[in-house]
């Protein structure tokens, strides 16, 4: 049985483009040239999706995406917008459109948006456990993974470091119509500055000094897929004007290349930092940070999960345990009631890296409190200690400075001339505030 779709749009030549190209794809559809009339065809037939001019005889297209969703939240909707309104194809997505179109349509967007949509997987709301807990507030962001899933909406994932931003986009690229396409994480923060448009966009063979081929960049890699851009934050200006760019036309243009190639992307973006205060500061674009917040999802820190502290011990103990195929390693209560009374800044993974160090110090496959070591930072200390702690904060923050200069505020070069991970500077960045 043919799939149905409806199309709302009151010029008879959009309507007849979309559905000649629809009856090409195998699927049938119904036209409506007002609200009126297509809520009249919404009664009558079931649909499977939905594609809708945004300004109608008699309504807005926004308002509409916002009744469908509260009508007919299984019908994917895609809008129709006319180029140069992008604030209202946003808007749309805010409400929960599927994904927007421009004018003049272009075909191959089209079919791209209709195959899509129509490959949303019918079980959403039914999201296998890959996040461990049972707290409110992980129910609560499941929820939400399963509704954002399904669109093709920027989403902006926020939260503090450890807390499992990566694992949640690639939730959310499994679960949406996108999963049989590629998964591409990018650490922003990693790639040096000159290096950064490559990879990103790519080159043509002899464009710059050391270009022997033609490289392919991790946008064409990405494409049918989804790109996460992690530490997105650490993107310099003039990369941020190419990414709005990318991401508004859809298009790319290799190093030195005299051609663009249209990608088809979705993009899911993170970083520690406040995204929003950077924008304050003048270090991130307001209108990029416009484009890729169209929904932003936080993360709950681990200290607000309750239980779910000992259900991630366990779940990282059972792991560990196969790993190293080593007969189960066991808690005992002391240790748990230790673990819950720590406030975990570091989250997941500072959770896992406590956990490895007990595996290795515990006699018998058998954990007790003493072998929960916790950070010095959670024991108190004497004033003597916290004057000399923050002497070494001093000498330690001068000595990252003085990296940071020489490398122009390089971080990946200044964290080699430091003799340390990228990572570590990373984290001693965020904990003496040098951002």
């Amino acid at each position: 049985m043919r799939q149905l779709a409806l199309i709302i749009d009151d010029e008879p030549d959009i309507r007849e483009l979309l559905e000649i190209t629809l009856k090409r794809m195998e699927i049938n559809s119904y036209c409506a040239e007002d609200l009126a009339m297509a809520r009249t065809l919404l009664s009558q037939h079931k649909f499977d999706l939905c594609l809708t001019d945004m300004k109608l005889p008699d309504g807005d297209g926004v308002d509409f995406v916002n009744e469908m969703q509260t009508n007919f939240p299984q019908i994917p909707i895609a809008v129709i917008t006319a180029h140069g309104s992008m604030d209202s194809a946003i808007q749309a997505l805010k409400y929960g459109a599927f994904d927007f179109l421009t004018k003049p349509i272009d075909l191959k967007s089209l079919r791209t948006v209709v195959q899509s949509a129509l490959n949303i997987k019918p079980k959403n709301d039914e999201l296998k456990p890959a996040i461990v807990g049972n707290s409110k507030v992980i129910e609560e962001l499941r929820k939400t993974i399963a509704k954002v899933a399904r669109s093709q909406a920027p989403i902006y994932v926020s939260g503090e470091s450890g807390t499992g931003k990566e694992l949640v986009a690639n939730m959310i690229h499994d679960y949406g119509p996108r999963s049989d396409g590629p998964f591409i994480p990018i650490n922003c923060g990693a790639i040096p500055h000159d290096l950064m448009e490559s990879e990103f966009f790519g080159h043509k063979k002899g464009s710059f000094t050391g270009a022997t081929a033609d490289k392919e960049g991790l946008f064409q890699a990405a494409d049918g897929g989804t790109l996460f851009l992690d530490e997105i934050a650490e993107l310099p200006q003039h990369m941020q004007v190419k990414l709005l760019r990318a991401i508004q036309e859809k298009v790319i243009r290799p190093i030195g290349s005299q051609n663009e190639h249209r990608v088809d992307v979705r993009i899911l973006s993170a970083t520690n930092f406040d995204l929003s205060g950077q924008v304050n500061q003048g270090l991130f674009r307001q209108d990029l940070f416009y484009r890729i917040n169209v929904i932003e999802l936080k993360i709950p820190p681990l200290r607000d999960r309750g239980d779910d502290i000992i259900l991630l011990t366990h779940h990282i103990l059972e792991k560990m345990s196969a790993d190293s195929h080593a007969n189960n390693i066991k808690l005992n209560k002391e240790a748990e009631k230790k673990l819950q009374t720590y406030h975990f800044p570091g989250n997941v993974r500072e959770l896992e890296n406590i956990l490895e160090r007990a595996v290795t110090l515990c006699t018998d496959n058998q954990i007790d409190v003493q072998d929960i070591l916790l950070p010095e930072a959670a024991i108190k200390k004497t004033d003597n200690e916290l004057a000399l702690d923050s002497m070494l904060d001093d000498l330690e923050k001068q000595k990252i400075i003085e990296a940071l200069e020489k490398t122009r505020w390089n971080k990946t070069a200044a964290a080699k001339l430091l003799g340390i991970s990228f990572r570590a500077l990373r984290y001693r960045l965020e904990k003496l505030g040098l951002h």
